[in-house]
């Protein structure tokens, strides 16, 4: 075939890893490694554990998805704070070795994060805990949203927590205090939800799930 009728290939950096079928999910990895993963499954990096994501989301995840990242990003329009929404690498890393890539066993991609601290943020996402990180719960991720990435984003330190449920139309808040997440009274269609750190932040949770 003639090279200039050839379909050009992409560009592979030279270690990478191009299938999921190439890693082995019973070991255990780091962001060094996450880093050479160019396939095009989705996953997360949990304390060294790979997860895959679930499918693309449905349409009632999509819908509150987009609600919700025009309330959020309408508020912050203009504000320091920045408005983030997956898939974006969130790497939470060792406590006491922040700065560290190697040192990165976690690597999430939240629904939505709020990132305060522009530090945190470079080319390849944000390294540390954003501020407020909201998660919209589905089949396939209930049980890693609610149990493992929980405990993560409490000793990450992740200010403020939202778990939006679709099933029962209603958000989940928790507040970091002491090291410790403390839960608020759930928030249900009849109420007005608002953030802690964000107070002016508010708007009515049944427009969420319309």
């Amino acid at each position: 075939m003639d090279s200039e009728n050839k379909a050009e290939e992409p560009f592979v950096p030279y270690g990478a890893i191009t299938s999921l079928d190439q890693l082995d999910t019973s070991q255990r990895y780091s962001y060094a490694d996450y880093f050479r993963w160019k396939f095009q499954e989705r996953v997360e990096l949990l304390r060294g554990w790979i997860h895959k994501m679930s499918p693309a989301p449905g349409m009632k995840h999509q819908s509150i998805s987009l609600t919700l990242t025009l309330q959020i990003g309408n508020y912050f329009k203009g504000k320091t704070c920045k408005v983030f929404t997956a898939p974006f690498d969130v790497r939470l890393p060792d406590t006491k070795n922040r700065k560290r890539d190697e040192l990165v066993f976690t690597v999430v991609q939240p629904d939505i994060c709020i990132i305060c601290d522009a530090e945190k943020i470079d080319d390849r996402g944000c390294i540390g805990a954003p501020d407020l990180v909201i998660e919209i719960l589905s089949p396939g991720n209930t049980q890693k949203e609610m149990g493992i990435k929980f405990d993560l984003y409490e000793e990450s330190g992740v200010k403020e927590y939202w778990l939006v449920e679709p099933q029962d139309k209603v958000v989940l808040v928790y507040l970091l205090k002491e090291g410790k997440y403390v839960g608020l009274k759930p928030f249900t269609e009849d109420n007005e939800i608002s953030s802690a750190l964000f107070p002016d932040l508010k708007f009515k949770v049944s427009d969420i799930f319309e």
